[in-house]
Formats: C-alpha cells, structure tokens, sequence
C-alpha cells in the first residue's frame, strides 16, 4: 500500500512539473541554459584547480637552458626540477666526455633513445610553457 502510495505521488508531482513547464517554457529555458552554464564554470574551475594543484611533471631544466625570465622564477622552480629529477620520467642515453677531445667544447648530451620519447618531451615542455605564461 505504501509503494502504491508512493508512485501516485511520483506521478502527481511528474504530471504538475509537467505542467508549470507547459505554462512558463521562459522560466524553464532560462533556469536551464543557467544551469548548463553554471555546470560548464564549475568544470572549468575543478580543471584549472587540477592543473594547478596537481604535482608537475617536466623533465629537469639544464643550467644553460634558463633564460632571464626564468631567473626571477629559481626559488619557484628549484623544487620542480629537485621533483622531476627524482622522478625521470624519461630514458636518456649520455655521451661521456672522455669519447671527445679537450678542444672539442662538447659537453653530456642527453639523447632521447625514439623519436616518440622526444616528441613526448617536446609536448611537456611546450605544455609547461603554455601553464608558466598563464600563471
């Protein structure tokens, strides 16, 4: 007897939304594209958030590689490189130094050991960029 009860309640309080709907179809377009819209911010904001907070994964800076912009930015940056040099994300092959002359200024070289490695890299790196200047 309750469930019977309870479905004619269903089906009552259905067919009276059903009809306020009917009567105000603005009222029912506008509190839907509202929250169309507030669903699409508060996905926006929880990807940012994610972004932001989550722990960063690039490859480790080398020292010849910071520009003047990245100075101001060391102190920020020295726990993401201490981070992603203790998580290598990557393979690397290094050429010793001793396989080339003292005059050749040649200096360790990371070589990436496929082509979608260091594609792969390529992506991070641009992709670290992209969040620095947003920042």
């Amino acid at each position: 007897m309750e469930s019977r009860r309870r479905d004619m309640e269903l089906l009552s309080n259905s067919m009276a939304a059903y009809a306020h709907i009917r009567a105000n179809p603005e009222s029912f377009g506008l509190y839907f594209v509202l929250g169309v819209c507030f669903g699409l911010v508060l996905t926006l904001c929880l990807l940012v958030l994610r972004l932001s907070c989550g722990p960063s994964r690039q490859p480790p800076a080398r020292p010849g590689d910071l520009s003047e912009d990245d100075e101001d930015d060391d102190e920020d940056e020295e726990d993401t490189v201490d981070r992603a040099a203790s998580e290598s994300l990557l393979p690397v092959t290094e050429i010793p130094l001793e396989s080339h002359g003292p005059g050749d200024g040649a200096l360790a070289v990371n070589v990436f050991a496929s082509a979608e490695e260091l594609e792969r890299a390529q992506r991070l790196e641009e992709r670290e960029r992209i969040i620095r200047e947003i920042w």
